[in-house]
């Protein structure tokens, strides 16, 4: 019998931890090739993990709530082509083989399909309340002055934590420093780590009947996300206006000559934007991690957000400023399929250098969308609609786009946003300025 062939985890495209969250097979089953074995979940989308051939799983190696990245093992298999009669196997196999002879004689599916179990935490992830002395008080934490000095800096109270690693339960620089970290995923949006207090608690079974459902992981990191950007950036929303009345009737008679491959207004607008951005580039940039310089960017990767049953997810359009209009009309088209389906890789939806997010399909006239840090703006986009402009003489019917920029104001001041967006204005009002 041939070797066993490790199922791994593949490319991530740059995400560092998924979670298991489906596993579609069982020692014992026969699989084809690219059927689905597992699911997995990063912070923006799904990913199936397809099987490269035929064969049958002879050992599971995850669960579902595993945190696994790339490399690890999700099972291990015989090639269909190798499946034999564990008489067939020759007295004087090559060590090789050993290990799927030791599966053969391993116990029952059910023992082998359980992953080792992770170490046990540390006391000092216990947030249990301390003991109680006899005195009716609570036990004196067992530190040295350095550890509370350092506690004190931090404005860690010592009592909260139950116990240290250290001899004899002292509590060390090491368990201040676990229980921050503790404390910083598990605080509450907004929360703890924000100074801020959090909503109470309210029991709603008392005003009638209620049903409770999980939020998914998307829409729980993106809130995640979006609290950390609100309580960092200081963020200023501009609002403005554009003509788009050739555009649209200029999109409109192209769609009428090429009928497979419709152009959205959408599209016009994202490389109208890199267009601008060109020629602010401290609109395609990033500040530091310590906010003392500004990185920019020589590529124009505009990520543009879609709506999908799940959550808000933002696939990337690369290069935009280099790719004609059809192409990128074709690259959304996919990339929006895929995001419905839940089957973005990672790698599409990272390396943007600013965001759309469009309303217009829906409604609305005005909001103000949430810059996607490390970005320093977001163009925020609602419905078209006829209005009556004055040209002079008289009043005429033209169709008025609103735009919402939001920015950081750590890297953009008023003024730069407001000639931005006229600048953008005037080319989306005039589509000769694409050629300029």
């Amino acid at each position: 019998m041939s070797d066993l062939i490790e199922i791994k985890v593949p490319d991530l495209g740059g995400a560092t931890e998924v979670e298991v969250v489906e596993v579609l097979i069982k020692p014992g089953d026969s699989i084809a090739p690219e059927q689905t074995l597992a699911v997995m979940e990063s912070d923006k989308a799904t990913m199936d993990l397809p099987s490269t051939q035929a064969g049958t799983i002879v050992e599971v190696k995850v669960k579902v709530g595993d945190k696994i990245s790339q490399g690890h093992i999700i099972a291990l298999f015989s090639p269909a082509e190798s499946l034999k009669p564990e008489a067939e196997i020759p007295a004087s196999a090559p060590k090789a083989e050993a290990p799927a002879a030791s599966v053969a004689a391993a116990p029952s599916p059910e023992v082998e399909a359980e992953p080792a179990k992770p170490a046990p935490p540390p006391p000092i992830a216990s947030l249990q309340p301390v003991s109680v002395d006899t005195s009716g008080g609570e036990a004196k934490p067992h530190a040295t002055p350095a550890v509370r000095l350092f506690a004190r800096e931090l404005g860690i109270d010592l009592y909260k934590i139950s116990k240290g690693t250290g001899r004899k339960g002292r509590i060390l620089k090491e368990d201040i420093k676990s229980y921050v970290k503790q404390t910083l995923n598990t605080a509450p949006q907004g929360g703890v780590g924000a100074g801020i207090p959090s909503i109470p608690a309210v029991d709603f079974t008392q005003f009638g009947e209620i049903e409770t459902l999980p939020l998914s992981k998307i829409k729980r990191l993106t809130g995640q996300n979006l609290t950390r950007v609100w309580l960092n950036l200081p963020m200023v929303t501009h609002h403005d206006e554009a003509d788009i009345t050739d555009l649209e009737d200029f999109r409109k008679s192209i769609n009428n000559e090429n009928k497979e491959n419709k152009l959205t207004g959408l599209i016009f607008i994202t490389k109208a934007l890199a267009t601008v951005m060109k020629q602010f580039p401290q609109f395609n940039a990033s500040l530091s991690p310590d906010a003392g310089s500004l990185i920019f960017k020589k590529y124009c990767h505009i990520g543009i957000a879609v709506d999908t049953p799940n959550g808000l997810v933002v696939p990337v359009l690369r290069d935009v400023d280099k790719k004609s209009i059809f192409e990128l009309s074709s690259e959304l088209a996919e990339l929006s399929e895929k995001a419905r389906a839940g089957k973005l890789k990672p790698a599409e939806m990272q390396g943007g250098c600013m965001t759309i997010s469009s309303l217009g399909g829906i409604g609305g006239t005005a909001f103000t969308p949430i810059v996607n840090a490390p970005e320093v703006a977001i163009l925020g986009i609602t419905r078209a609609k006829m209005q009556p402009v004055w040209d002079g003489k008289q009043f005429v019917p033209r169709l008025i786009l609103p735009l919402d920029l939001s920015y950081d104001h750590r890297v953009i001041d008023g003024a730069e946003a407001a000639r931005f967006m006229v600048t953008l204005s005037k080319l989306l009002s005039d589509i000769r300025r694409f050629m300029l």
